[in-house]
């Protein structure tokens, strides 16, 4: 098991040694995640408070919004922290742990958008039988498979890492805990895992991200029957769900459809997706949903009171 290695702690070499870039990253980081979390806490409170935005799809998006929040702050305050000061370590226990957030929360969030696709393809192309086919009991068990989906991953990639033998170098080339740079540092052949990685991570990833593809073309063929107004909303919602899936997945496949390696770009790649994809994740869905910025604006009047005239349909 881990604790029966030599290694008890590995050294991160982060993002940069230059310390000019570590302040402006330390900066950037901090308000990133900042904005993260107010963005995405932003929405779950204005979806709980909202009646109107009783539908599965804002169900499904406050689910979204959540796991963002708690994947950001499974990853970025140990970043920040590191771009602080000059020598960085984590420790086994701690190193596992962050690699199983990484992954638990990811992976769910995999699914996750899969079932949002889902929903958005019952909705445009069935939407007389959308709240009999999408009922409660129905996205609760969705949301469910998608977390478990998420779970099961997870425990796969930790059991791998966590019985590896790491018995000499401890430096990882990386800001975070990842496979990839932690099997570089075994002292064992990992060939056959990192082949299980790929059929793992890499094949879910890829399938879902193609199966995605498929159900937003039959979405966007099926407009052609719907009124304009219609296809104007439908066309508005599946665009801002498309953005945030390429740019969730392309950087994801990038990373996990390939053999074990490491490339000098994957540092950017992994900040791309553990850090800017949370923070656009609810810009988009906001801007893109004219029902939420409304029931943003009624929510901001109830918190500020005003004199202005309240337009909200909320």
């Amino acid at each position: 098991m881990g604790y029966s290695n030599n290694v008890t702690e590995f050294f991160l070499l982060g993002l940069t040694q230059d310390p000019d870039g570590k302040k402006a990253l330390f900066i950037l980081f901090l308000l990133s995640y900042i904005v993260t979390m107010m963005g995405n806490l932003l929405i779950v409170v204005t979806v709980i408070a909202s009646p109107s935005l009783g539908s599965p799809m804002y169900f499904f998006l406050v689910n979204l919004s959540l796991m963002d929040a708690v994947y950001s702050t499974a990853i970025s305050p140990k970043v920040i922290r590191d771009l602080l000061y000059e020598k960085n370590t984590i420790s086994f226990p701690a190193c596992m742990g962050q690699l199983f957030m990484e992954h638990f929360l990811g992976g769910a969030e995999v699914f996750l958008l899969a079932v949002m696709a889902y929903d958005r393809y019952v909705a445009i192309c069935k939407p007389l039988h959308y709240l009999t086919i999408m009922n409660r009991q129905i996205s609760i068990l969705l949301l469910v498979v998608a977390w478990v989906g998420g779970f099961a991953h997870s425990v796969v990639q930790l059991v791998f890492v966590y019985n590896l033998p790491f018995c000499g170098p401890n430096v990882i080339d990386h800001f975070i805990c990842d496979m990839y740079p932690l099997l570089k540092l075994s002292c064992t052949d990992t060939y056959f895992i990192g082949i299980s990685v790929v059929a793992n991570g890499g094949a879910i990833c890829m399938v879902v991200f193609i199966l995605l593809l498929i159900s937003y073309g039959i979405i966007l063929n099926s407009l052609k029957t719907q009124s304009q107004e219609g296809r104007f909303k439908a066309l508005s919602t599946c665009s801002s769900h498309i953005t945030v899936v390429v740019l969730f997945f392309v950087p994801c496949i990038f990373m996990y459809v390939r053999p074990v390696s490491n490339f000098p770009i994957d540092k950017s790649v992994t900040v791309f997706y553990t850090v800017i994809t949370p923070i656009l994740n609810p810009l988009i869905y906001t801007l893109r949903s004219s029902e939420m910025k409304n029931c943003m604006e009624k929510l901001w009047c109830k918190i500020l009171p005003t004199d202005r005239i309240r337009t909200s349909s909320c």
